[in-house]
């Protein structure tokens, strides 16, 4: 069959399109000209075809300076189930952020067009809230309620510390300066005292400023 047919096409007759799909994740980068750029969405133009990309506002907010034909570069979260055959989209500037959108999309009720609307703050905000069991935080988010954000918590809580940052309204002393070369360490230490131990997240951080502080070379 594959000497009649790409080898993509045979899989999708073998598959069925949306199993196809599902099986090879098709576009898991895209990189061209920016061609159009709206609230939500941009439209990359690559080989002379268009691609439209879905933008969580996190990501739109950075694009914000970009003009037509500037070069864009996106990590593709590929979505298309059988109940929605229409490929859809999802772009992200760094594969941090779109770690962690695979991370929220667990939760239970939250989709990835869902998830597309929530993310309306950096994901590092987002961790934290999520360590901090701050439910006040988390339902600033777009769509998501007092219930769902209890969800979020009770799913993530424990598993985003890594994506975790302070903002500038955070005491700097809470932030650690991590040792280069020991992030495995210090992600194993602070799941011990959040998970453990019981403490939150940015009181477990400062602890292990304060370790680090008092002896740099553990």
């Amino acid at each position: 069959l594959s000497i009649l047919f790409p080898i993509p096409t045979a899989a999708a007759i073998l598959y069925g399109w949306p199993s196809f799909c599902k099986r090879f994740n098709m576009i898991v980068y895209l990189e061209g000209s920016l061609f159009k750029l709206e609230e939500d969405r941009a439209v990359v133009l690559t080989n002379q075809i268009g691609y439209e990309v879905m933008l969580p506002a996190l990501v739109a907010a950075k694009l914000g300076e970009k003009n037509k034909g500037d070069t864009v570069a996106f990590h593709i979260y590929y979505y298309q189930t059988e109940r929605q055959p229409k490929p859809t989209l999802i772009g992200f500037l760094d594969e941090r952020d779109k770690d962690f959108f695979q991370h929220f999309i667990s939760v239970e009720d939250i989709g990835p067009m869902k998830a597309v609307k929530a993310l309306t703050m950096p994901v590092g905000e987002i961790a934290l809230a999520i360590e901090n069991s701050d439910l006040k935080v988390l339902g600033q988010l777009k769509g998501i309620g007092a219930r769902t954000a209890q969800k979020i918590v009770a799913t993530l809580k424990g598993k985003v510390s890594a994506f975790m940052e302070f903002t500038a309204g955070t005491s700097p002393e809470a932030a650690p300066a991590l040792a280069a070369g020991n992030d495995a360490v210090i992600l194993q230490v602070l799941d011990i005292l959040v998970n453990q131990l019981g403490y939150k997240a940015l009181d477990a951080r400062y602890m292990i400023n304060q370790a680090y502080n008092r002896k740099p070379d553990i």
